[in-house]
């Protein structure tokens, strides 16, 4: 049996199990950094830290203050809250106590927060703030089940039987750990493998969100298996900044607690590029939209630099691309990531004009970073894997625990999602569909047997619903979701997502576009700008002063991208070429319930919402 085999198989039965080994082991070293407001409440932010014995502390003292409340193994406590280093304590605090953490987006709505808590069962809820203990008070007649709010940011709350600060709980905590001190080492000894560790709800694109059934083994093989594929150390620093209630977000923290590495937290996503250079960060994880926010606000800058500016990135950014294709298929063939001395030469020129820049705004030290919830344009990879920001792209669902597939270190090939992780297998089935099998997967949807049979088969084979094919040496590429492949009415099948991902690299304004033509007999497309882009592009065509959606309307903004459209359909076959097109009067956003939280498109949502635009554009038309 290989080393990695024997560490995946001879995993603990918990995550909490894992992190009391991490704090014996290390209990000095730095396990999270986090920004505090200075005193003024001027100027940047200040930056603490917490060392694994000092995080323990506060883990401990939660769970027994939960134990305290009346929380027993697999009772859920919910989690409100945007990314903070709280959410990671209460979270580990929650797992201590052996109970097992329901996750709610905080930007979700009063009514399917109170139908998650619901359905969860969820004792206590501990929520970030006054707003979102607000969202529990106005649907508390429906929350028998709940028993207690802790809050983490006290501020405008006050304390009563019902409601309690996260300092109130966690003083409670010590003093009852000081009657009971061998309570955590006996509640996280009692946990076994199967108990339910994590209820993690899907917002799913139609319908209530199902919760999905994550016991404590899925974690403990995560963690393992991600410190086995070698593409983190203990001496990394990992800017986390995406949503914990996600499951992207949340396993990121068990491979953190086996692995032993430095994590620097903070959800504030207007935070990013103001962090990045403080941080420093040698990995992160990201989802593709802020690749391509990065790679538009870049292209933004060139052109707002004027004509040979932008020239001198357009150049560099084909270099780019083919610096990196080239290297990446030398490395396929001989081990060896050798360019031609010609292109080498223009890659080092192009470097100190363009690339350097670019790595410097990422906090100079970045290895890699892993891409994950949605397709990556590949053109978008190879212009950052040419750049030396190289992104590994990743695979998984939040049924099978987020991390099924990555790319694998030096040896990552762009558009695709890698190889899976030690223990999980995959095939394809007849119809194209991934299906995968392993520690990672679910135990099934909570409560709702028939949905959890349609995915999962006796056997352990679960159902993604995306498309797929692998190659020789196992690399797998994901070309679309089962449901979202459009069938034209001509008999075409067209994988929008390929559609949707180039036009994003041709086009440096798009911020959302979702291309319809199911049973029509040609393509259309709705199309989202990035309002910072579009401005600064504005200011420079006359338009200033204009608000965002007079400048969406604007003739000149329809035929700036109208040129970008011709462009993509240069590339694309006959039958998925964009025939029309209609610009969004604003952005896509969460709150309309347009995107979700991890900045997937709803689909069913915007054809719903803009189904005017779309009749419009096939208005007239003979449809076959």
């Amino acid at each position: 049996m290989s080393d990695t085999q024997t560490l995946i198989e001879n995993r603990p039965p918990s995550v909490a199990g894992l992190f009391l080994e991490r704090v014996a082991a290390t209990p000095d070293a730095e396990a999270y950094r986090f920004p505090v407001r200075p005193a003024s409440g001027e100027g940047p932010d200040d930056w603490a830290s917490l060392s694994w014995g000092q995080a323990a502390d506060r883990v401990y003292a939660i769970a027994a203050g939960l134990i305290e409340l009346g929380v027993e193994p697999e009772q859920r406590v919910a989690l409100a809250s945007s990314t903070r280093v709280e959410w990671i304590l209460a979270d580990l605090g929650i797992l201590c106590a052996g109970a097992a953490t329901t996750t709610v987006y905080p930007q979700t709505n009063a009514e399917e927060s109170a139908f998650i808590l619901s359905d969860s069962e969820s004792k206590v809820l501990i929520a970030e703030d006054a707003a979102q203990l607000a969202k529990a008070v106005e649907r508390r007649s429906e929350l028998p089940a709940l028993t207690h709010v802790v809050v983490i940011d006290a501020a405008g709350v006050e304390s009563s039987d019902w409601v309690l600060t996260l300092a109130e709980l966690e003083q409670r905590g010590a003093a009852y750990l000081e009657k009971h001190p061998e309570l955590i080492k006996e509640r996280v000894g009692a946990i076994t493998s199967g108990q339910l560790a994590t209820l993690i709800y899907t917002s799913g694109t139609t319908g209530r969100p199902k919760g999905v059934r994550l016991p404590h083994d899925n974690w403990s093989y995560m963690a393992k298996a991600i410190a086995a594929t070698g593409l983190v150390g203990p001496d990394d620093v990992q800017y986390l900044w995406l949503p914990l209630a996600h499951v992207f977000g949340k396993v990121l923290t068990s491979g953190q607690i086996e692995v032993g590495h430095v994590t620097a937290v903070d959800g504030r996503v207007d935070k990013i590029i103001e962090n990045l250079p403080v941080v420093q960060p040698t990995y992160m994880a990201a989802v593709p939209r802020i690749f391509e926010k990065v790679y538009n606000g870049v292209a933004a800058k060139a052109r707002a630099g004027g004509g040979a500016k932008y020239k001198i990135f357009q150049w560099a950014a084909e270099v780019a691309r083919e610096y990196a294709k080239v290297t990446q298929d030398n490395f396929q063939r001989t081990g060896n990531r050798s360019a031609p001395f010609a292109l080498a030469a223009k890659h080092k020129v192009a470097d100190g004009l363009v690339y350097a820049k670019i790595r410097e705004a990422f906090g100079g030290r970045l290895r890699a970073c892993v891409s994950g919830s949605a397709a990556l344009a590949p053109e978008i990879g190879y212009f950052f894997a040419g750049a030396g920001i190289h992104i590994l792209e990743g695979y998984g669902l939040t049924e099978s625990s987020a991390a099924s597939f990555v790319n694998p270190g030096e040896a990552y090939r762009t558009g695709t999602v890698g190889k899976p992780l030690p223990g999980t297998e995959v095939r394809i089935a007849d119809d194209g569909e991934i299906l995968l099998r392993g520690p990672g997967i679910m135990e099934g949807y909570h409560g709702l047997p028939e949905k959890t049979a349609e995915v999962l088969e006796a056997d352990g084979w679960f159902h993604t619903g995306d498309i797929g094919e692998l190659s020789a040496d196992g690399y797998l590429r994901i070309t679309d979701r089962k449901k979202d492949l459009i069938k034209t009415s001509g008999g075409k099948y067209i994988a929008p997502a390929e559609v949707e991902g180039q036009f994003k690299a041709v086009c440096p304004y798009v911020s959302n576009i979702l291309v319809h033509g199911a049973d029509r007999n040609f393509c259309t497309a709705l199309i989202a700008l990035d309002e910072p882009a579009l401005l600064d592009w504005a200011k420079d065509n006359g338009l200033e002063g204009l608000s965002y959606a007079e400048v969406v309307a604007a003739p000149a903004t329809v035929q700036l991208i109208e040129g970008y459209v011709t462009q993509l359909n240069q590339g694309l076959q006959r039958w998925q070429t964009i025939k029309k097109f209609r610009l969004l009067p604003r952005d896509l956003d969460v709150e309309h319930g347009e995107i979700t939280p991890s900045l997937k498109l709803k689909r069913p949502v915007v054809e719903r919402e803009y189904k005017h635009l779309i009749d419009e554009m096939y208005a007239g038309t003979r449809e076959s």
